[in-house]
């Protein structure tokens, strides 16, 4: 790794004391950066267990992608560019994942069903016979974290990235009808697409519960947010499941998979989605 300080090897530590996947990640790369941001990573609490506990994309995924993002808009004043190498770079961080795990989901990785009583109570066996830090959860943590601090800086030094198209993240545009900062629009920028135009889980909808919780964490400082009784991402998902007719994967809402970011550009600028991205949008603000 082209990095000449140490890397602490206390990612068992930080993910005992975050207490979710996508927290251990968001703070451990913001660290690696030099930005530590405490609301925008505890408001990643909830993208945790695959989204809300649903068993999409890993956690670890979402709060990396959050990272990523940040640092490019530190680096990069052009929004276009820092448009584009956050989904870029989230996209090797899921090929980096996807090689270690087989997988991008939560449910395959922890064999576990989050949404019922019985998989948290399985999940919860599996984590106190381990040992707790060592837990599948916690050793996934502790073996990928340098690979994706490595993985997020190379692609964060990309220098020479062209899209024909103006580049358009749909997370983002979820956040900036929400009003939502030049910083926060390029965070969650790399979730375009289902996460890194991957085609999974919706990143709209990521956004728009990241976005929520942000709003809750920066009113109740140090509090742990709402997880399962929260009414506004309750609001969030039944609005999103109207308008995607109970469907959660980008590839079959769209019926498209995006090989590039100027087709996903080109579908979001042409409308597509324009009804589940408003939606999302409206929910989370009430």
């Amino acid at each position: 790794m082209n990095n000449t300080k140490p890397f602490p090897n206390d990612t068992k530590k930080m993910f005992w004391k975050c207490g979710t996947c996508s927290h251990t990640l968001l703070y451990l790369l913001n660290r690696e950066f030099g930005y530590q941001k405490e609301a925008e990573e505890r408001a990643s609490d909830l993208l945790a267990g695959g989204i809300m506990n649903t068993g999409h994309q890993c956690g670890m995924l979402w709060g990396a992608s959050l990272a990523v993002g940040a640092e490019s808009f530190r680096r990069f004043h052009d929004t276009a560019k820092a448009t584009s190498i956050a989904i870029t770079t989230t996209q090797h961080l899921l090929e980096s994942f996807s090689k270690r795990t087989k997988t991008l989901n939560c449910r395959e990785i922890t064999g576990c069903d989050l949404t019922s009583k019985y998989g948290l109570f399985k999940l919860s066996l599996i984590t106190i016979f381990s040992g707790f830090i060592n837990s599948p959860c916690f050793k996934l943590a502790d073996k990928w974290v340098p690979e994706a601090i490595e993985t997020a800086t190379e692609g964060l030094s990309q220098e020479h990235l062209v899209t024909v198209l103006p580049p358009i993240s749909c997370a983002s545009e979820v956040v900036r009808k929400m009003g939502g900062s030049d910083e926060e629009i390029i965070m969650v920028a790399g979730f375009a697409g289902g996460l890194g135009l991957s085609g999974n889980a919706c990143g709209a909808l990521s956004a728009a519960i990241w976005m929520n919780i942000l709003a809750w964490c920066r009113k109740n400082p140090g509090k742990i947010p709402p997880y399962f009784k929260n009414p506004a991402t309750k609001n969030i998902l039944h609005a999103f499941y109207s308008a995607a007719e109970s469907e959660i994967n980008c590839h079959k809402i769209t019926g498209q998979s995006f090989k590039t970011i100027d087709e996903h550009s080109e579908f979001i600028k042409n409308g597509g989605c324009n009804t589940i991205i408003n939606l999302l949008a409206e929910s989370a603000i009430k």
